[in-house]
């Protein structure tokens, strides 16, 4: 799986963790509803100042851990 898929589907979950829709976490992020559906879908590369706005709005911090052996 490439990174922008496994980040994708992270978002994706958190998001439905969350209960939001796709146009209310565009709502809360300022981020475009076609570009989280392609975010979450794997298809789109996303900056990281993107990806600081979607933390933001599903309340997570952004950060870098060890890879599981």
């Amino acid at each position: 799986m490439k990174e922008r898929e496994r980040i994708g589907k992270r978002i994706a979950e958190l998001r439905i963790e969350k209960g939001l829709t796709q146009a209310r976490l565009a709502e809360l992020s300022g981020v475009g509803y076609g570009h989280i559906a392609r975010i979450e879908q794997g298809r789109y590369s996303v900056g990281i100042d993107t990806l600081g706005k979607l933390g933001e709005a599903l309340g997570v911090e952004l950060g870098f851990k060890p890879k599981e052996q």
